[in-house]
């Protein structure tokens, strides 16, 4: 019977032909195919390093070469992006960064380099389309937010250069597209496949927008927001069971908390994986971060002995690594008798913190009970709490503070080495051992990975990285000092073991011959990844690059107003070159819609309070989720640069003029279909609509030459376009 029916299932298919069907909406294709073709035509040009494109190169010839690399702008996601295109490319990485305006060598795919961001924006089109279209609003101003996203230029710039912000506005505008079509699903299918995968879609696409630059943070906070605002409401809905409010509450706090707090994760799992040998940025990091890399200092560590001893001979780097990494060390230098303001020394041996590996660098922990300067058998472990002696293994004097002012930290003790000049000034030169790490008070100090302070028996001063410079007989070296008004367990007052070896000769000469011969190898230790993503994102959110003034660098306020702009690239022949130069049209309007919808906004808010109701119930519900997204998505993106002390430029403001484009056709659709009374009206406002977007078009192609830089435009073009900066150049150059 069972076999029976197969057969005539099967028959039955066989008969029938079977038919997939699908909707395809052909101006969502269409968009595509203009935008593709907006971004794409020409990428490869210009064949040279354009703008920020030295920065981030250097970043992809790293992962090319697996060689470690810190950027503090951001975390890793946007950087491996970029790599990829050049993976794809078949890019390996050799090429030297060093001047915009480079030409690119045969080996430098840029058409691929450059592809991703381009795709980026092209998506981003068709994008703008459908988010207007979810807000249920017309297909014409669906239709208009696209083409505004189209003929921008400052968008069509970016976006076809190997820069994040296409890659950043992509993703932003993905989450609220996604949110848009989760809550929509929401009305009619709770929890069908579509509904969870579309939410589920919001969290990644929030996770891929933070992972490219820190900014994006801003809109996953805007779509957290109103998330929050229609939980809030499930919550009160009468209509839903206790059980199903929580299993709708639990669905958003997995995919929208849940998802990319792991996907996040993932981006720095998968960045510490391809770029795991040491390079030029290790010294920012710790000891034990270092260690773990392939190559240099892991090629001197690796194997170390774990437990430092009596005896043992040991650098002591500075935890806090600032103004640079350094280690404690000491030379046969002596301090000035009389400082330049008249102050008195010790006239003792200097101990400074130098920013080199050096043989001075090493220290040998002594039993202050005991005489021998060579670990022992069996050995004797250091402890928390024990208190040793320090000896400066090539001189062999001990480490000393006493009550004499620092040279140029006058409110602390001086650090020196210990000569007997007179019998008045007795030596001070015991040290309690703090390990700050600890997990008990009878732990045993470990090379790395222990974070210790020498606290002074005789003063209780803490031996601290003052951090500045000392003159030139101090040879420009960082200052010690030791700290008496300690407040917690400040990084300066920290340090770790980094290379450390078992003393073996008990006489000078032959111990100085051992300072200079190879560390031992004897077993090897990694850091977990938590650790080194801990670690590695500390040191992205607090490592702050000195910002000199950049020339083109601007204010918020400018932004707004477009009076700034940005020489990306000028050609070393002739006077083709390309600029981030927005469309002033679209600008200015979009201005003008943001501030028109906030004042319509607030107009009705006071009217309903009256018990006025100017819209439809649903009709104000689309208006005011419109204004959540594109007003508070433009606030979110663009007020805060106001409280930042970095330097600034026009590119910032980009992901913050998207959520204004997606406004300016909607408040032109309101002020359509709620503030035009008549038909005369209406036709003659959709008139004016047409001739602005004319305008706004005849602008974008008029700028054309600045956004692609294909053609050589004479000094009299330049000044028709009122560009200054190029004018300027121009004139230079000539």
């Amino acid at each position: 019977g069972v076999l029976s029916l197969l057969s005539c299932t099967m028959l039955g298919v066989l008969k029938r032909p079977i038919v997939v069907t699908t909707d395809v909406n052909l101006n969502v294709v269409a968009l595509a195919g203009v935008g593709l073709l907006s971004r794409l035509w020409q990428l490869s040009y210009p064949r040279a390093v354009v703008f920020d494109e030295v920065y981030y190169g250097q970043y992809i010839s790293f992962y090319m070469k697996r060689i470690f690399f810190l950027d503090d702008s951001g975390p890793p996601f946007g950087h491996m992006l970029l790599a990829l295109g050049g993976y794809l490319g078949g890019f390996d990485g050799n090429f030297l960064w060093n001047r915009i305006g480079a030409e690119y060598t045969s080996n430098v795919p840029v058409w691929s380099l450059r592809l991703l961001p381009a795709l980026a924006g092209a998506l981003s089109i068709p994008m703008a389309y459908q988010i207007v279209t979810e807000l249920h609003f017309s297909h014409s101003a669906a239709m208009g937010a696209a083409l505004l996203m189209l003929m921008e230029n400052a968008l069509i710039t970016q976006s076809r250069l190997m820069l994040l912000e296409s890659l950043l506005i992509f993703f932003n505008l993905l989450a609220v597209l996604s949110y848009l079509k989760f809550f929509n699903s929401q009305k009619h299918s709770p929890f069908s496949l579509q509904w969870w995968f579309w939410l589920v879609l919001t969290g990644v696409a929030c996770a891929c927008a933070v992972g490219i630059k820190y900014m994006g943070v801003f809109t996953y906070l805007l779509v957290l927001g109103v998330a929050a605002v229609h939980a809030w409401h499930l919550i009160g809905d009468q209509t839903l069971s206790n059980v199903c409010v929580f299993f709708h509450l639990l669905a958003r706090v997995v995919a929208l908390l849940g998802i990319p707090v792991i996907l996040y994760l993932l981006f720095f799992y998968v960045h510490l994986m391809l770029v795991y040998r040491s390079g030029p940025h290790d010294q920012i990091m710790s000891s034990a971060f270092q260690a773990s890399l392939e190559g240099g200092l892991a090629r001197i560590t690796q194997g170390q002995p774990l437990e430092v001893a009596f005896g043992s001979q040991v650098t002591l780097r500075s935890v806090f690594g600032k103004p640079l990494p350094c280690w404690l060390h000491s030379h046969q230098s002596t301090y000035p008798m009389i400082y330049e303001n008249g102050r008195g020394s010790s006239h003792q041996q200097q101990v400074t913190c130098y920013p080199f590996k050096d043989v001075n660098n090493w220290w040998i922990v002594k039993d202050p009970r005991r005489h021998q300067l060579v670990v022992n058998s069996p050995l004797r472990p250091v402890r928390h709490g024990d208190v040793v002696q320090l000896v400066h293994g090539m001189t062999t004097r001990l480490l000393n503070t006493h009550d004499v002012a620092a040279p140029l930290s006058p409110h602390a003790q001086e650090v020196s080495c210990y000569i007997d000049y007179n019998i008045s000034m007795p030596a001070q030169n015991l040290w309690r051992l703090d390990i700050v790490n600890r997990k008990s008070d009878r732990d045993v100090w470990k090379t790395i990975l222990s974070e210790v302070r020498f606290v002074h028996v005789n003063t209780s001063a803490i031996l601290k990285l003052s951090g500045a410079h000392l003159p030139d007989w101090g040879f420009r070296q960082l200052e010690v000092v030791g700290e008496k008004l300690s407040r917690g367990h400040h990084g300066s007052m920290m340090w770790n073991v980094e290379e450390h070896r078992y003393g073996k000769s008990q006489e000078q000469r032959e111990r100085e011959l051992e300072l200079h011969s190879p560390t031992e190898v004897d077993i090897s230790r990694n850091l977990s990844f938590m650790a080194k993503f801990s670690e590695l994102q500390w040191r992205m959110l607090t490592l702050r690059s000195e910002d000199s003034e950049h020339r083109y660098s601007s204010t918020p306020l400018q932004w707004v107003a477009l009076d700034t702009s940005i020489a990306y690239w000028l050609h070393p022949t002739t006077s083709a070159q390309i600029h981030l130069l927005g469309n002033i049209v679209i600008w200015a309007s979009a201005n003008l819609a943001t501030a028109a919808y906030t004042l319509l906004f607030f107009w009705y808010l006071l009217r309903r309070q009256r018990s006025v109701c100017d819209l439809p119930e649903d009709a104000w519900r689309q208006w005011a989720l419109t204004g959540a997204l594109c007003v508070g998505g433009w606030a979110l993106n663009y007020l805060p640069f106001f409280l930042m002390e970095k330097t600034l430029f026009l590119y910032h403001y980009l992901p913050a003029l998207t959520f204004q484009i997606l406004l300016l056709p909607v408040v032109l659709q309101h002020v359509s279909d709620h503030l035009c009374r008549s038909q005369v009206q209406r036709s003659l406002f959709s008139a004016l609509v047409i001739a602005w977007y004319s305008t706004a078009c005849h602008v974008s192609n008029m700028l054309r030459p600045l956004t692609y830089g294909d053609r050589s435009l004479s000094p009299s073009e330049l000044q028709a376009l009122r560009w200054k900066d190029s004018w300027d150049i121009l004139i230079r150059k000539h």
